[in-house]
């Protein structure tokens, strides 16, 4: 699963959970580390840590590679790193305070919903 399919399908995990505010990121152009950033918010620590914990036990299921989760512990901010797709997420403060979409100005911003 890649592109489009695989940005679909990260959304669609993400909005399982109801997590919202959902941005999708090109940055091909601008960064050697990743294709794509997914940005969402969740309500609470909890919510945060349970959207990253979905996606990560829904892409497994689906035989997708994960390199790494982080952050679910403390729940602010959580990174889901599928390779190709980075998703980030945040509780709304953290995300207000680092402004990752204002961060990857030169990326093509994707509002998904």
């Amino acid at each position: 699963m890649q592109g489009q399919e695989l940005h679909a399908f990260i959304i669609d995990k993400i909005d399982d959970m109801k997590g919202r505010d959902i941005i999708t990121l090109d940055v091909r152009g601008t960064s050697t580390i990743t294709d794509a950033m997914i940005v969402c918010s969740g309500n609470s620590s909890r919510h945060v840590s349970a959207i990253a914990h979905h996606l990560a036990s829904e892409a497994r299921h689906a035989g997708l590679d994960l390199l790494s989760v982080e952050g679910q512990v403390s729940g602010e901010w959580a990174l889901v790193d599928m390779g190709s797709v980075i998703v980030h997420v945040m509780q709304d403060e953290p995300r207000d305070f680092y402004q990752l979409e204002k961060l990857w100005s030169g990326a093509a911003h994707v509002n998904m919903q």
